[in-house]
């Protein structure tokens, strides 16, 4: 009987691709895979590349692990992904056993995991041990003087250059102890980039002077302590040496992931926790120049049982794995530990077991809760003072935005700050004010939220900036320790200060140097003040929780899909937008934030995004001062319960409205043009209510929003626009009289250009253009050779340029009263002749017109006037795009592969996606054009120019052309365009399976 495995979904494969560019290549192999297959352990199949013979996949789910025939040095490759991807939608079939190529690798991986594992050959010896310690003493003895000549100076006149750090990191080095160096080399940085750079010179310092104070006695600690003072200094970990410690088994839930990059130095950070016992564990990996890591750690949302070696430290977190003894499985709950009453086990017991800080199943408090969290934290900082940093994982809390800063807040109303640079809008997105399930870091600064639980779903939390050494504010007790720092001890001793008695108890040299006394007080008072951190109380109150969206939730293989187009800024995203808007999804919450961005820099696709959005996004853009301009653009109806049209409010209540009267230039721009689309009737007179009382510089750009509903009821105020001393304000008026065939203005236009031209019996054409205008033709527009800069046009006759603007400001329909002839069409007036210096302004008045009052039937015939070269790319586009839909085809129709040019400029002009017939002739003159290129040899020429309609062909091709495609791309003799066919299919599939991932 065959084992059906459990499969992985879209989402969680997503997770696993070391970055989007090969996400993305992985969808674009969908349909090149053959003898595919999985059992309760694998999955495997044949990709067909570019070469004759297929790649060989092997997917080993135990790991997961990866093998694939593709050079790639990427893991998972883009194969290895797509055949995931593949098998997530039920793409693959299940099989009893595995084909051949795949069963000798993992049969070969099996035989390595059961073999026993080999232990060093050479082990260090004592002398070479004793060496070491003598180079790290002496290097340590170095750093201890260096510590206090900088607090005898005072942190003020102390040389804080980068040269001074990286000169004492370098002696490190030497020394044996890079554990040190790269503390000190953390700290130019951080000193540049923070107000509190006294208190965290002080902190550092003191740190580490208690830690070369460790080392000096490293023999009389105990055995625990002096492996974490070992791994602090910086000695290595040998693997046996790990692998050597107590496995501990449990069913591992891997509940956070995070990778930074530092110099090109990459470091993924993956936090677990048991799901019996609570105990965290935390494997860290680094690769050079890539991020390039191993695929043994399952992705975040999945959970494996399998033996853990945790490295000897007094607070055992860093580990590595043992034995698995299951495949990763998803998760959808993290389960509460039991109580010390439940578990059968006294708190004795439980603490042989779990080292300090680490046991979930000790008394009260949870470790699931804020007091508890804090708890587990001072208990590790007890047992490893050099601890900078504690996992938790906070059940039930709120994420509460606040101008002074952000903060978890607990159903009783306590609560911890958030770090400044974590204060994440995606953790706010899912949250939507409601209780979720936080997995971060308690550290010295504050909260690092890493991920969050909710409804079954892990989603991380993107880090903002990288703040390995930050401090919060300095508490006051230190702010005199701080002072005598600064200060220096050569100056200013902590004599006088008042410390806590426990705090004088511990001080264990109370006579000695002054240096030395400041940084045994100052690590000491840290850790008390950092170990007694006691949970605050609600500074603010939450705000309302977001209301619920009905509508249904975008599937999951979709929302995936759109994540990965918005992060690309794919050319498919359009089309997948107006796809989806026929379902009237909603997203998941935790891609509001990825849709807000997009529609704040996106206009054209912003109501699309914002609909998606919903409700979770209207609720969401206020806490973002960059999306203020979004608030009041959600479409209505987009799933929310409190939007009330704009029409239900007076007109008198929109003028008093806040926004518009006391709001930013674009906050009251934003506000306008929403209020335009819902409502052009009352927009225009709120605009006009205010007009005179308007600053220049925006009246134009209010002024040109009457663009959208555009009707007679705007006439008057664009009248008065066009007395307004700004010119450009002038001209925004103009430009919308223009639009207005029926209005006072193009009456005017009309009698004026009947004045200038006469016509007599031949078809010849006088124009007697004043060369000086009136005032009125000035208010109306025209202008002279004294004001005509901004035309921007070569000859220097102004009455050329005056008939061109006359014209183009003219309706098209006054050419019955300008030529005396009422039956006239547009073919007729374009053969008009002219005298030739006034010929071409003419036509391109003529073009000016028919553009902006978007006339069908002068678009015609305008279009088939002038040659393509005679109109520039842009003009004849939009000409074209005025066309009918019929005639449009039919142009395009009648090019062949000698004028692509004439392709590229008005293909954009076509409805999405082309029509066959336009999609069957341009891939034929495509064809041609592969052949052609064959036959002259001609080193790929054809590609490189064509590269353009390729890409326009991949976005708007209908689909089902890919089998066609694929055809030609087998049948093509050029290499180079065998491959562009090829892309161009995948690209096609791509899109299929992006549409068909909406339904």
């Amino acid at each position: 009987m065959t084992e059906t495995p459990t499969v992985l979904t879209a989402e969680q494969v997503s997770a696993l691709a070391p970055d989007a560019s090969s996400l993305t290549a992985a969808r674009k192999l969908a349909s090149r895979w053959r003898e595919t297959g999985a059992t309760a352990n694998a999955v495997w199949g044949l990709c067909q590349g570019s070469g004759s013979k297929p790649y060989q996949t092997i997917v080993d789910l135990a790991g997961p692990a990866y093998k694939c025939t593709c050079p790639s040095r990427k893991f998972p490759c883009k194969h290895a992904l797509s055949l995931l991807l593949n098998w997530a939608a039920n793409g693959v079939a299940a099989h009893t056993e595995p084909a051949d190529f795949a069963a000798e690798w993992l049969a070969g991986r099996a035989a390595k995991a059961a073999a026993p594992k080999a232990t060093s050959s050479k082990p260090i010896s004592a002398e070479a041990l004793e060496a070491r310690g003598a180079r790290v003493a002496a290097g340590l003895a170095e750093l201890e003087i260096w510590l206090a000549d900088q607090v005898r100076t005072g942190l003020a006149q102390a040389d804080r250059s980068y040269a001074t750090f990286e000169a004492i990191a370098a002696r490190m080095v030497d020394a044996q102890a890079p554990g040190v160096a790269e503390s000190l080399r953390k700290l130019p940085r951080a000193v540049t980039t923070t107000e509190h750079w006294p208190a965290l010179l002080l902190r550092e310092y003191a740190r580490l002077h208690l830690l070369v104070r460790a080392y000096r006695g490293l023999a009389t600690l105990p055995e625990p302590l002096q492996a974490g003072v070992r791994a602090h200094v910086g000695y290595p970990m040998r693997a046996d040496t790990v692998l050597a410690e107590p496995a501990v088994r449990d069913v591992w839930q891997v509940l956070g992931m995070r990778v930074t990059e530092e110099d090109a130095l990459h470091t993924r950070r993956t936090w677990l926790r048991g799901r019996s016992s609570g105990r965290w564990a935390l494997f860290i990996e680094h690769s050079h120049g890539s991020p390039r890591f191993s695929s043994e750690v399952p992705a975040p949302g999945y959970e494996v049982d399998a033996d853990l070696h945790f490295y000897p430290a007094p607070a055992p977190l860093r580990a590595q794995w043992g034995t698995r003894h299951h495949a990763p499985q998803p998760f959808a709950t993290v389960p509460q530990p039991l109580s010390t009453a439940l578990s059968g086990h006294s708190a004795t017991d439980i603490a042989r077991s779990n080292p300090p800080g680490i046991g979930a199943e000790s008394s009260a408090p949870s470790t699931t809760c804020i007091e508890g969290a804090l708890t587990a934290y001072a208990q590790a900082l007890g047992a490893d003072p050099w601890v900078r940093s504690w996992p938790a994982l906070l059940v039930d809390v709120i994420p509460v935005p606040d101008p002074a800063g952000w903060w978890l807040i607990d159903t009783n109303r306590t609560a911890l700050p958030v770090i400044a640079a974590r204060q994440s809008l995606r953790l706010l997105a899912v949250s939507g004010g409601h209780p979720v399930t936080v997995m971060g870091e308690w550290t010295e600064a504050g909260f690092d939220p890493i991920s969050v639980l909710e409804a079954g779903v892990v989603s991380e939390i993107e880090a903002v900036g990288t703040p390995e050494l930050a401090v919060a504010s300095p508490c006051p007790e230190l702010a005199e320790l701080v002072s005598v720092a600064l200060m220096g001890t050569a100056r200013r001793t902590i004599d006088g200060i008042t410390l806590e008695p426990e705090l004088i108890a511990a001080l264990p040299n109370r006579t000695g140097e002054p240096a030395t006394r400041l940084l045994e007080a100052a690590s000491l008072y840290e850790l008390y003040l950092s170990g007694g951190h006691t949970p605050a109380h609600a500074p603010v109150i939450p705000c309302a929780p977001a209301p619920s969206d009905p509508r249904p939730l975008l599937p999951t293989l979709a929302a995936a899909r759109l994540s990965q187009l918005l992060s690309t800024k794919s050319p498919f995203l359009r089309e997948w937008l107006s796809a989806a808007s026929e379902f009237d999804y909603r997203l998941p919450d935790a891609l509001c934030v990825q849709a807000l961005v997009g529609a704040a820099a996106d206009t054209s696709m912003r109501p699309q995004l914002l609909r998606l959005a919903g409700t979770r996004g209207r609720w969401l853009a206020p806490h973002n001062p960059g999306w203020s301009n979004l608030v009041d653009a959600f479409p209505l109806g987009a799933g929310s319960a409190d939007q009330t049209p704009t029409a239900a409010f007076t007109t008198e209540q929109l003028v008093a409205d806040e926004v518009w009267r006391y709001g930013t230039a674009g906050e009251r721009t934003d506000w306008f043009a929403n209020l335009r689309r819902t409502n052009p009737t009352v927009a225009v007179a709120v605009l006009a209510d205010g007009w005179a009382k308007e600053s220049g510089p925006i009246k134009a750009e209010l002024l040109s929003l009457l663009a959208d509903n555009l009707a007679t009821t705007d006439e008057a105020l664009l009248e008065t626009a066009l007395d307004d001393r700004r010119g450009d304000v002038r001209r925004a008026a103009v430009s919308l009289l223009t639009r207005l065939p029926h209005a006072a203005f193009g009456t005017r236009m009309i009698a004026r250009v009947s004045a200038w031209l006469s016509l007599d019996e031949d078809g010849k054409v006088a124009v007697a253009v004043p060369e000086t205008l009136d005032a009125d033709a000035r208010r109306d527009g025209l202008s002279d050779s004294t004001d005509q800069a901004h035309l921007r046009w070569e000859t220097p006759d102004s009455t050329v340029k005056t008939l061109r603007q006359a014209v183009s400001s003219m309706p098209l329909t006054g050419w019955q009263t300008v030529t005396g002839q009422p039956n006239i069409t547009a073919d007729s007036v374009l053969s008009l002749d002219l005298p030739p210096r006034y010929a071409k302004a003419f036509v391109d008045g003529l073009v000016d017109a028919t553009l902006a009052q978007r006339d069908h039937t002068w678009a015609r015939a305008v279009f088939d006037h002038a040659s393509p070269t005679e109109q520039a790319v842009l003009r004849r586009r939009e000409l074209f795009s005025l066309l009918h839909a019929d005639d449009r085809v039919e142009h395009v129709l009648d090019l062949d592969s000698h004028q692509l040019t004439e392709l590229h400029a008005i293909l954009p002009g076509l409805a999405h996606p082309w029509p066959a017939r336009v999609a069957d002739h341009i891939l034929r003159l495509l064809g041609e054009r592969a052949r052609t290129t064959a036959r002259a040899n001609r080193d790929n020429v054809g590609v490189y120019s064509d590269r353009a309609l390729l890409t326009a062909a991949g976005v708007h091709f209908p689909p089902d052309l890919a089998a066609r495609v694929t055809t030609l791309a087998d049948t093509t003799e050029d290499p180079a365009w065998q491959q562009a066919f090829h892309r161009l299919a995948s690209d096609l599939r791509d899109r299929a399976t992006m549409l068909e991932e909406l339904r």
